[in-house]
């Protein structure tokens, strides 16, 4: 046995499907990047799916296409239902075959979550999440809709795809059959559960007996819905033998419908906060069981398969962040794998917004065509000053390009905006990214120079500069803010002060926000399953369908107030996939917003502010600011007085809310271009 087999042996045992074998038991998850709909987007997946196919990943699920119109995700989304179709993703399993790996096709119909007005689904109820109703089906509706499922399959395998994943969960159409809240059809789709699980069974019995035995067929089944009147535990079970007996080779773990109010995949949820639910339904069924969400380090996913939680795990984006996460673990290089830290800010949000996916710890991601890692042809003497998120990737990148390169960071440590972050309940990831970007430093022998800031003289002799030096907090221009009980938010995220129990926080954006879920939780220790389940109401007993329950309402820690100047909606800037779940939070601790203020000043009772024309006294013990930052310049005007180039990348560039996402992708550009 080798050495990765000794450290890992569950997840790196193959999987004997009968009639194929999968070399491993990880399964890169489904995740629409938008390069479907893009202009010469299917070259661009041929190499991002080869890319991962090469890291070694067993088995490759795509992103959901549509078999026919009604099942877009939006007008002219993918899809896959004519055989002049085959051609352009021929470009795709061509790839992840020439790198011996295997890829599914998931057929997926949005059924009321299509954002157009050719939607349908089993009957004509709107989605929350959607401005367009539903047109119910018809009986000839749903028979045509089964033999579109079925072509598609046919032409994937036409396509060269090894199978297909039938998308059962997170709401989409099948799962809308499934579920009485939104079937209300009385006729022999609809009614009792035997009637509305009819239709996944006849699409997965048809596709197997159209396709034949030799062909994998993944049924991706919700066992976990969290919305009311869900499906309970025993209907799970009833589906999960009913498709198994209709000829599925692997049924994947579905958790959570897109309308649930529940966090399914943000950082907030453990590592592996899911897995106990793959877990419920082993024995139930003999195929193998997927265990899904937050799977992120190899650590984790053997965890998963060594308790006997399921057959395999599922990662989606962990492979954005690194598409080398398998080859990396099976030779012990752990430390080198470029963590996903859940943020969702540049893969969810951006798809959400209908823009193309990419990663903010892999700003590389879904651009392998555009932006491929290419050594450089001429060696440089490269100076990179500030060693945040914009200067750590910049001298890493820059490194691994070839170049030789130091590092100037005033700190006694790197990390710069980051080693506040991941103080930051449910950002505890971040310090992944600072380890990652550590190990790349070390790797390719960056000179880092600590605790000293540094001068022109340093920078003479070097052919390119990047300065980096980040941020620091913006100080209000307010009577009393220099007071002993008045801190900026870095003062309180870096242990330097103590807070009192009763606070007023200026500043409702991204900062503000963060600042008072550090306030309210209840220790510096992550939330272990257990306690996430019962913050957010989810019963494993499945008492009610849906496996909802109450959320805990525990004493809040402090009585917090957040004030803003404008009179629009507190944390309007937030991620469009995540902003909901730092909102219910905090509401969860009882912060008061306050808006549309005018501060007047602080004394010693408190924060002296007016609405409109009343004014008004916080009693507080203290004031923390989170108004925003200003830009750190360096050496940046010694330099320019003295004709010596440079540039500046990050938040010394454009300081605005602290934006990993761009200050990452800034230094990998940068670096890029030298």
């Amino acid at each position: 046995m080798n050495g990765d087999q000794q450290r890992y042996p569950h997840l790196f045992r193959p999987l004997d499907l009968g009639f194929t074998e999968l070399k491993n038991r990880i399964l890169m998850g489904s995740m629409h990047t938008g390069l479907e709909e893009e202009r010469h987007g299917f070259k661009r997946m041929a190499r991002y799916y080869g890319e991962r196919a090469a890291g070694g990943v067993g088995l490759i699920v795509t992103g959901g296409v549509a078999p026919n119109r009604a099942g877009w995700i939006a007008p002219f989304s993918i899809r896959l239902a004519s055989p002049s179709h085959i051609g352009k993703h021929r470009l795709i399993t061509d790839a992840v075959h020439h790198h011996d790996g295997k890829i599914c096709l998931q057929i997926l119909h949005a059924g009321r979550y299509g954002y157009h007005p050719l939607c349908v689904a089993p009957s004509s109820i709107k989605a929350p999440i959607n401005r367009f109703r539903p047109r119910a089906l018809s009986r000839r509706g749903v028979k045509s809709t089964i033999d579109d499922f079925v072509r598609c399959a046919f032409l994937a395998r036409q396509a060269g795809y090894d199978g297909v994943e039938v998308m059962g969960s997170e709401g989409y159409l099948i799962n809308q059959f499934i579920v009485a809240r939104t079937n209300k059809r009385t006729d022999e789709w609809g009614g009792s559960f035997a009637n509305r699980i009819r239709f996944p069974v006849e699409i997965v019995k048809a596709i197997r007996n159209r396709l034949g035995e030799e062909f994998i067929i993944i049924y991706r089944l919700s066992m976990l819905d969290l919305v009311r009147d869900g499906s309970t535990w025993d209907e799970v079970v009833e589906l999960a033998q009913a498709i198994e007996k209709a000829g599925a080779t692997i049924i994947n773990t579905g958790i959570g419908w897109h309308e649930a109010r529940i966090p399914t995949i943000a950082t907030v949820v453990p590592r592996a906060g899911f897995a106990w639910v793959t877990e419920r339904l082993r024995g139930s069924v003999s195929v193998p069981l997927v265990a899904t969400n937050r799977i992120n380090m190899p650590d984790v996913a053997e965890r998963v398969l060594a308790q006997g939680c399921a057959d395999m795990v599922s990662m989606a984006r962990p492979f954005l962040a690194d598409p080398e996460w398998v080859v990396k673990a099976q030779a012990g290089r752990e430390d080198e794998i470029n963590t996903c830290i859940a943020c969702n800010q540049a893969c969810l949000d951006h798809i959400f917004s209908r823009r193309t996916a990419t990663c903010l710890v892999n700003p590389r991601a879904c651009r392998e065509t555009e932006a491929p890692l290419v050594k450089t042809a001429r060696v440089k003497r490269v100076a990179v000053v500030g060693g945040g998120p914009a200067g750590l990737a910049c001298a890493a990148t820059a490194a691994a390009r070839g170049h030789r390169v130091t590092l100037f960071e005033a700190r006694s440590e790197l990390g710069g905006q980051f080693l506040l972050a991941k103080a930051i309940p449910g950002k505890e990831e971040f310090a992944e990214t600072l380890r990652y970007f550590r190990r790349q430093l070390a790797l390719h022998q960056v000179e880092v120079v600590l605790g000293r800031r540094a001068t022109i003289d340093d920078l003479r002799a070097f052919d390119e500069i990047a300065l980096a030096c980040g941020v620091r907090p913006r100080k209000l221009e307010l009577p009393g803010v220099d007071q002993p009980q008045v801190f900026a938010y870095d003062q309180i995220l870096s242990g330097r002060c103590q807070v009192g129990s009763r606070v007023a926080i200026i500043g409702t954006g991204g900062i503000g926000f963060d600042m008072a879920a550090y306030l309210l939780q209840p220790s510096s220790l992550a939330p272990s399953v257990d306690s996430f389940l019962q913050e957010w109401g989810v019963d494993r007993t499945y008492g009610a369908g849906g496996g909802l329950g109450q959320p805990s309402r525990g004493k809040p820690v402090r009585e917090i107030h957040m004030l803003q100047r404008s009179a629009t909606k507190p944390g309007a800037g937030l991620g469009k996939t995540t902003g909901w779940i730092h909102r219910a939070a905090l509401k969860r601790g009882g912060v008061t917003f306050w808006t549309g203020v005018t501060y007047q000043e602080i004394n010693d009772r408190g924060l002296v502010f007016a609405q409109g024309k009343e004014q008004r006294l916080l009693e507080v013990d203290n004031v923390i600011v989170c108004a925003g930052q200003v830009s750190e310049h360096g050496p940046a005007e010694e330099l320019t007085a003295a004709a010596i180039s440079f540039q500046t990348i990050g938040g010394a560039l454009l300081a605005a809310e602290l934006d990993a996402k761009r200050a990452i992708f800034q230094g990998v550009s940068l670096a890029d271009s030298w």
